[in-house]
């Protein structure tokens, strides 16, 4: 049993600091209290030994000495096309797409371990899923500063950290072209399993499926479903609007919504997730994919015309499912990645290797999620530019305009640097202040505990973590402390990868939450994953072929152009609908 010094001398009559505060125990050994002013690490299966985890065994110490560094490996995949134009030709390809899923989803505990109202190992954290687990336990309470042993005492107003380091004062573009269509989808899709229940309090969520079940399309709860459904054939209740689908009203599928007061019966669009309303952006994606479910039911419908509506319904439901792995992985995390590796969605590429088909959202990881940087200062669309004050809640915009044309401008508007710069519009840092300030009731680590984590090397100093002087300045007049950072604020303020949206530490953290929860659906285990869970060749060909320019080209008039990145600035060019390769000059 190990102490560390916990109080000044004179503090006699109070109780001893929990040495835990002090996070003495490194490599992911779990620090437990012992007495008063003792401590233990516990060193099991993380490769070293010694009172607090920091000697490594031989084959820690080879694999150290041997692993290259993350931005050795992220330059590689980067760099060298010529190099990856030959890999993603040959099986060399799936080899390393298993590598990645694998040494990505293994930092990811499975089963999961902390929550909100638990820093040890418990049945409560386990078995709980109204619970958001946690990477790291929570700072133990009454400890000398916020941040455990480190910083100041008191943590400085959280608006005046948003301010100081998030707020944008100049727009500044993502280098790599990520567009609006991108940002959309980024909330359309996360929106399913980032969904804090504040009436049970901080740390509860409303999504059980923690994952991608679709619930913003269908709904979060049975009761929710039923009124979204039509009970007829499969499909999904809809309205026609000058000959085309769009989502019912509330008049129509009596959901909750959210709307101001006084917004007509008729322009209350109903979806599967209450905040869609919001921004005309996310109705694009919640028409998409309505008519896209209406669409599949009519050709599992002409195939197997026996079928009832509730087998219609549930076997579309699993195929819009595999079409959105597809996309995430083929096109959403390849754009934020900037891989040359030409990323696949596989699931058999796992197969026969230990894997846990199941998935926990992380507290972390819905921090780390909140890239409202992504959102301009206006929206433009081919005839008027829209202020936010126009834009929100304007769901007359879905209507007035074609989703063809709402889906082609949005493709065409650049979104912002998401890390690296304070870019975060003032009509958004409202969010950014909750976020800090449910970091702090959560009593989240410090930044580079979770960089230790992660297995990435802690920053030494402030200009080390920012890469530019003013920034590092400010950071050292509110925190003091390097080690005092906090963990979101942090992930902003750190210096982004070259032509890159975030910085290493939202690679590194982000990835392996991504993609466990990706892989990790049931759809994608041995079980599932054949012809006859999809209702047949027809439905597995739609999962296996599914793109972004597929879900949008198939439900509209006009095929646009549609991609994640503006245009001019693509990887590559991107597939017709029937699967074919056309120059970008053409979309």
């Amino acid at each position: 049993m190990l102490r560390l010094p916990s109080r000044p001398s004179l503090d006699l009559f109070l109780p001893a600091v929990d040495p835990c505060c002090y996070f003495p125990c490194q490599h992911s050994g779990v620090c437990v209290r012992v007495g008063t002013e003792g401590y233990e690490c516990d060193c099991t299966r993380t490769g070293y030994f010694g009172p607090n985890c920091s000697s490594p065994g031989f084959w820690m110490w080879a694999y150290n000495a041997l692993k290259p560094s993350p931005p050795s490996v992220h330059y590689l995949l980067t760099h060298f096309r010529w190099l990856w134009n030959v890999v993603n030709r040959t099986f060399l390809r799936g080899a390393l797409m298993r590598l990645v899923l694998t040494v990505r989803a293994n930092l990811v505990p499975s089963p999961p371990t902390y929550s909100s109202s638990y820093g040890y190992l418990n049945w409560e954290s386990y078995s709980n899923f109204s619970y958001f687990t946690r990477i790291l336990p929570p700072v133990p309470p009454g400890c000398p500063t916020p941040m455990g042993a480190k910083g100041p005492a008191q943590l400085p107003e959280a608006e005046l950290v948003a301010e100081q380091l998030l707020l944008r004062e100049t727009f500044h573009p993502d280098p790599r072209g990520t567009n609006l269509m991108f940002a959309f989808f980024a909330q359309h899709f996360t929106h399913q399993f980032f969904k804090t229940f504040g009436k049970m309090g901080r740390g509860f969520t409303r999504a059980l499926g923690h994952g991608v079940d679709l619930g913003h399309i269908y709904g979060d709860n049975l009761e929710r479903q039923h009124q979204l459904r039509l009970f007829q054939d499969g499909k999904l209740k809809y309205q026609m609007v000058q000959g085309e689908m769009y989502p019912p009203t509330v008049v129509e599928a009596a959901v909750h919504m959210i709307y101001p007061e006084g917004t007509p019966p008729e322009q209350k669009f109903a979806t599967g997730q209450e905040v869609f309303g919001l921004l005309p952006g996310l109705l694009v994606y919640a028409t998409l994919w309505l008519r896209e479910h209406n669409r599949v039911c009519d050709l599992l419908k002409q195939e197997h015309p026996t079928w009832d509506d509730e087998q219609l319904f549930q076997t579309t439901r699993l195929i819009l499912t595999g079409e959105t792995i597809k996309i995430v992985i083929e096109e959403y995390v390849q754009h934020l990645s900037g891989y040359h590796l030409q990323l696949t969605f596989d699931p058999e590429l796992l197969f026969g290797i230990q894997f846990q088909y199941q998935n926990r959202i992380a507290l972390e990881f819905n921090q780390l999620y909140h890239w409202h940087a992504l959102m301009p200062d206006s929206f433009k669309l081919p005839d008027r530019e829209y202020s936010y004050d126009q834009f929100l809640f304007n769901t007359t915009i879905l209507t007035q305009y074609s989703i063809e044309t709402l889906v082609e401008a949005f493709s065409k508007q650049r979104a912002g640097q998401i890390g690296g710069k304070p870019n975060i519009n003032k009509n958004l840092l409202k969010v950014a202040v909750a976020v800090i300030k449910e970091s702090r009731l959560m009593r989240l680590q410090s930044f580079n505990e979770y960089r230790k984590k992660f297995h990435l090397k802690p920053y030494e100093s402030f200009q080390e973590l920012t890469g530019d002087k003013n920034m590092a300045a400010k950071l050292e007049g509110l925190y003091g402390d390097i080690d005092a950072v906090e963990f979101y604020p942090g992930l902003l303020v750190e210096k982004i990868y070259p032509n890159g949206i975030f910085g290493e530490s939202m690679v590194e953290m982000g990835a392996p939450f991504s993609l466990k929860g990706l892989l990790g659906n049931p759809i994608c285990s041995p079980e599932y994953w054949k012809p006859s869970t999809f209702g047949g060749a027809t439905g597995f060909e739609i999962v296996n072929t599914a793109s972004l320019q597929k879900l949008v080209c198939l439900n509209v008039k006009r095929c646009p152009y549609v991609a994640f990145y503006v245009p001019g600035r693509g990887e590559a060019s991107p597939e017709s609908a029937d699967g074919k390769q056309q120059p970008s000059s053409e979309l």
